[in-house]
């Protein structure tokens, strides 16, 4: 079904426990509405302009800017759209149901054939994404790229976390430039062990793992998931917010980093204007950082053994999955220090507190 959702022409999925938008612009995946009991909650961003605002002049990306989308290939890039082809271009129903919509695209970047899956399943509160690339050749960077809403909540009163990491770092140029009104706080290039204690550019530290902080500023940094092993097959990010939990599952084989570009009202050109503040993309890639194909090609963190390309076939077709949840934790709850598959079809999300919840997900569904 479509509806016309925050300026954009968008489809509808709903099931029980789930109502979602995908815009056909793009396929960007907002707003996002969770039933957990008698509460309804909505975790993506909407960007703070709308389609009838922006000027036509801009990338539809940043005209559409909402919630997930697919990044093939990840990164602004020099002769394609930032982010591709496939986050900015309309998308084709190749099928759908209530529950389950099915979109295709020709990337005439790649040469390929781009297709987007996203399903709801009877009881859950989680949504279902598989990407499938075709009929390409050659190495590309891509990713998810969740951004999430913490407008109205005070200061630090989220908790973020991530699985454990081996290698993390602040973007080692200059992710924020002042001669375009842009700034940034996190010290550039330096890497860190911890979340809570990242190098500030006018020294200390910052503690990530509370948000919203530090408005006025637009950062990025990644993370490299440790491998997934047989007592935990999968990788995982998370926000706790009041009262619930958002998370994503993944193949860390297949997106092998994850990237906070933590956007708190540090880029004041149109159209962010200062006004996007309080947003999070807690993206998972395969790429250098956010930047193009060009620089992913160039395996600048080979020395570190972390891929930021895949290398693509023109006859396989290769399947990409994600799964994003939300299950309702009680007061006191904290940052998530571990999510656990409890047999074929559970989770166990575990807070610093002590405190677990038991939420169902197909966690096969990533691997």
């Amino acid at each position: 079904m479509n509806d016309f959702v925050h300026g954009e022409p968008s489809w509808r999925l709903s099931h029980d426990r789930v109502r979602l938008w995908l815009t056909i612009r793009g396929g960007h995946m907002a707003p996002v509405e969770f039933k957990l009991g008698d509460r309804t909650v909505s975790p993506y961003a909407l960007a703070p302009w709308s389609s009838d605002e922006t000027e036509s002049t801009l990338p539809v990306l940043l005209v559409v800017l909402r919630g997930d989308f697919w990044c093939f290939p990840f990164g602004g890039q020099k002769d394609a759209p930032p982010h591709g082809v496939s986050a900015n271009a309309e998308w084709k129903v190749v099928a759908g149901g209530d529950d389950r919509l099915h979109v295709g695209m020709d990337d005439p970047d790649s040469g390929g054939w781009l297709e987007k899956i996203v399903s709801l399943r009877e009881g859950e509160t989680a949504v279902y994404c598989e990407h499938r690339i075709s009929g390409v050749k050659g190495r590309y960077s891509y990713g998810n790229h969740p951004i999430l809403d913490f407008a109205g909540m005070g200061e630090g009163e989220a908790r973020v976390s991530v699985s454990p990491f081996r290698w993390a770092s602040v973007y080692p140029g200059l992710f924020s430039n002042p001669e375009n009104r842009e700034y940034g706080a996190l010290k550039p290039a330096a890497g860190f062990q911890e979340l809570g204690e990242v190098p500030l550019a006018n020294g200390g530290t910052a503690d990530l793992t509370r948000y919203p902080a530090r408005q006025g500023f637009e950062d990025l940094v990644m993370m490299a998931s440790e491998p997934a092993t047989a007592e935990q097959p999968f990788a995982w990010s998370a926000v706790v917010f009041d009262g619930y939990v958002w998370f994503s599952l993944k193949n860390p084989a297949d997106f092998p980093a994850t990237l906070f570009w933590i956007s708190n009202g540090g880029r004041h050109g149109a159209p962010w204007n200062g006004s996007h503040l309080g947003r999070l993309g807690i993206e998972e890639v395969c790429s250098h950082f956010s930047d193009g194909v060009d620089v992913s090609r160039e395996d600048r963190l080979a020395a570190a053994g972390i891929p930021t390309t895949r290398e693509f076939r023109k006859d396989e077709t290769v399947s990409l999955r994600i799964v994003q949840a939300v299950a309702a934790v009680p007061a006191g709850f904290g940052k998530v220090v571990s999510i656990r598959p409890e047999g074929s079809g559970k989770v166990i999300v575990t807070g610093d507190s002590g405190a677990s919840v038991e939420s169902r997900v197909d966690w096969n569904f990533v691997l």
